[in-house]
């Protein structure tokens, strides 16, 4: 055998040994995370796609704008209680359904504070946006008290929130579920008191449109991708949306104190003044 066929058979590995040596780590595990959440992606596409044919729609589209699972307070998903989350926070949440059911309404209190309560409806980060400009700088703060709602409004009032070095509270007493905890990524800085609730579940069209299972799959796939990443770039793992692709829509996986700091979703702790 030539000098010239002994390097022709040897060097392909060598180039792929170098490779590999050159993965580290935090790729292996990003692309570990991601290849479990496109299998918890297409399973729940199909699972939403088979409720909402049998249901006809998991929400009547006269109820697109607002999305409030019924009631304000689900229960807690089952776990085989392997997990310290899904604990059951409801006892401490002192909040006026029917204010949560409303569209959201922002109040400005002591201290620099701006209280968001209600659902995120379609045109709440426009109204926010003018909330903020109307206070200039005074607003240090902004407190939620809300059952989630729109994912694009409860994005862009994220963002908002960030571009204007704003923190986020959710105060003793108060809920932050469904799409609100998205919001509350937005902050500088996070906290939460210990009597609050933040839950967590699937993500569902408003509408009683029926897309087929592949353009269902897709559309999911797109939204898990967009929300992952969002949470990245706001500091959060972005593992923590795994509760919510695995929680059905009409109850809530509500994180622990422990989950909430593990994945980074608060960056302070401490006693909370109740929920006024």
């Amino acid at each position: 055998m030539t000098d010239h066929a002994h390097h022709s058979d040897i060097a392909p590995q060598g180039r792929f040994a170098r490779l590999v040596d050159r993965v580290d780590d935090g790729n292996v595990m990003r692309f570990t995370f991601g290849a479990m959440l496109a299998g918890v992606v297409g399973v729940l596409a199909f699972d939403l796609y088979e409720l909402r044919q049998q249901a006809g729609g998991l929400w009547p589209s006269d109820q697109a704008s607002v999305h409030v699972t019924e009631p304000i307070l689900p229960p807690a998903v089952e776990t085989d209680g392997s997990s310290s989350g899904s604990q059951d926070p409801r006892e401490n949440v002192q909040t006026d359904e029917a204010l949560l059911k409303d569209a959201v309404r922002f109040e400005l209190k002591p201290g620099g504070v701006l209280a968001a309560t209600g659902s995120i409806d379609v045109g709440s980060s426009a109204r926010l946006a003018a909330e903020l400009d109307a206070r200039g700088e005074y607003v240090q703060t902004v407190s939620l008290n809300s059952p989630g709602g729109s994912l694009e409004d409860a994005m862009a009032m994220a963002r908002m929130i960030r571009e204007r070095d704003l923190a986020t509270l959710v105060p003793d007493g108060a809920l932050c579920a469904s799409s609100c905890p998205l919001v509350f990524a937005g902050g500088t800085t996070r906290t939460v008191g210990d009597k609050a609730a933040i839950g967590l579940h699937q993500f569902y069209a408003g509408t009683s449109s029926l897309p087929g299972p592949e353009q269902a799959m897709s559309d999911a796939q797109v939204t898990a991708a967009r929300i992952s990443r969002y949470l990245s770039e706001m500091g959060v793992d972005p593992a923590m949306w795994l509760h919510a692709l695995d929680t059905p829509p009409r109850a809530l996986y509500y994180l622990s104190t422990e989950e909430m700091a593990g994945y980074k979703l608060v960056t302070s702790t401490g006693p909370m003044a109740r929920l006024q």
